[in-house]
């Protein structure tokens, strides 16, 4: 599946709703006749609108008009004098500005889901300690809260980004990300998911005002930082928790995120002119176009599978009896150094290749390696017959591959649905998908909580449904 790329109003705005401070090294490529007759001394970058059938980007020719340009100015030649004469703003693919605000969204990122990827550790040591009283499905639900909000309060964030900026959002994000360390259970999922997805949002969003051509590998990059804060975390966890206790190894883990959110608040920024009077509701109008309504089936399903793996990995490690405590804290650590390399070579990928055919063959990699070696996994666990080197073999090889599999299940879907609108409408695009992609978070880690008593205990059931969520997400990617 590949959806239709849209123009893009930022491609073809008047010069007086740009500021004069923003741009300045960028020159101006004009949509008049003049200009359009000399187009090849001009340096042409992509445009939203100018992407191929296989996503590639594409340019004009000369004395070609430019794509979205209004039909009218291309018709009535005899009122061109008395329209308003129209500049077509490039995307820089970079530049210094640019890549600065990919490496706050990198810090922002690494800050917020490097805490969303370290549930795993927090919810192995919560059950043996503080709530071991408590079943694995209300243990679940404080991580549920937690991921449902981070993308569920996009749903005001996305349009506020369009109208406002990323500068309010990021700080607000701030301080309730770090507050949340000094705080127990409730926090984590309200206070702590909120401060995600103020943080989360506008990360991404702003990555679209500079770049369009290598938007992918853009946003990968900056992605690849959740995984790295994966990677980090846990490690940093398992290390502190016998040190210092809960409370100090979350204190600590909170002035790392405080200093990498204080790097986000100065880096992260806008290009593109903003635009006011949005509305806070999601419009679900836009799920008319069968092609945005496939992706968010595809999304809700992908995201509905892939945090189960990411919470529950290291308690199945510690139940199987094939590995020990210290080496299964570990895992989640191994899983995220496969996905930081996984959140960036597919987007590295995705723009040669095709945003929606890179996600097709990464989603079929996340199912496969689903069934093929984490299910052989936990029924092995059950007959003791086999050894627990085959255990540890396959749960490795299952943590490096799905890892790096569903790391463009992050890093993909923002430009995925990016590339079905305008630039100045993403943030609703994206708020109106992650909408409804939020309920699956929601439910998913508790139903997987369900499933393991269900088993009695066993991981197999939980194994099943992560597989069966990414074949249905593969069959809507694919149509």
């Amino acid at each position: 599946m590949s959806g239709p790329y849209k123009g893009s109003k930022p491609g073809l705005v008047s010069h007086n709703d740009i500021e004069e401070s923003q741009n300045s090294s960028i020159p101006p490529v004009t949509a008049s006749t003049n200009n359009l007759a000399t187009s090849e001394k001009q340096p042409e970058w992509p445009r939203d609108h100018q992407l191929d059938s296989n996503d590639s980007p594409t340019y004009p020719k000369s004395g070609e008009p430019l794509p979205g340009a209004s039909p009218s100015l291309a018709s009535d030649k005899s009122n061109a004098a008395d329209d308003e004469t129209k500049e077509a703003v490039p995307y820089p693919e970079g530049g210094l500005q640019g890549w600065l605000v990919v490496l706050g969204s990198f810090c922002g990122m690494l800050a917020a889901f490097g805490l969303m990827n370290s549930v795993g550790t927090f919810q192995a040591y919560l059950s043996t300690h503080q709530l071991a009283a408590y079943s694995e499905s209300q243990i679940g639900w404080i991580f549920s809260v937690y991921v449902f909000l981070a993308f569920f309060c996009g749903i005001q964030i996305g349009p506020v980004f369009d109208a406002k900026g990323p500068r309010l959002l990021v700080l607000v994000g701030s301080v309730l990300l770090v507050a949340k360390y000094w705080h127990f259970m409730l926090v984590f999922g309200l206070v702590g998911g909120c401060g995600t997805s103020l943080i989360f949002t506008p990360a991404i969003s702003s990555i679209g005002h500079f770049f369009l051509a290598t938007r992918a590998n853009a946003t990968g990059i900056a992605a690849a930082g959740g995984s790295v804060g994966g990677v980090i975390f846990p490690l940093m966890l398992q290390s502190l928790f016998p040190k210092v206790g809960f409370g100090w190894a979350t204190r600590i883990m909170g002035f790392i995120v405080l200093f990498l959110c204080v790097l986000a608040n100065l880096l992260i920024r806008t290009r593109l002119p903003r635009k006011p009077g949005g509305s806070v509701l999601p419009d679900f109008k836009i799920f008319r176009d069968p092609a945005f309504a496939l992706t968010t089936v595809g999304v809700f399903f992908l995201e509905w599978g892939l945090f189960i793996p990411i919470t529950y990995l290291t308690s199945y490690a510690s139940s199987s009896g094939a590995m020990t405590p210290t080496f299964a804290y570990q895992l989640i650590a191994i899983f995220n150094a496969g996905s930081s390399f996984g959140r960036w070579a597919p987007g590295w990928l995705a723009d040669r290749l095709g945003r929606f055919n890179t996600m097709v063959l990464t989603v079929a990699m996340c199912a496969a390696s689903t069934l093929v070696l984490w299910l052989p996994a936990t029924v092995i666990t059950v007959r003791p017959v086999f050894s627990s080197t085959t255990v540890v073999g396959l749960t490795i090889a299952y943590a490096i591959l799905f890892g790096f599999a569903s790391g463009s299940n992050i890093s993909l879907t923002p430009v995925c649905v990016g590339q079905m609108c305008e630039t100045e409408e993403y943030g609703r695009y994206y708020a109106t998908c992650y909408t409804i992609v939020s309920f699956g978070t929601l439910t998913g880690i508790s139903i997987a909580g369900a499933l393991i008593a269900a088993c009695g205990g066993g991981y197999w059931g939980v194994v099943v449904f992560t597989g069966l969520c990414y074949v249905v997400a593969l069959a809507a990617f694919s149509t």
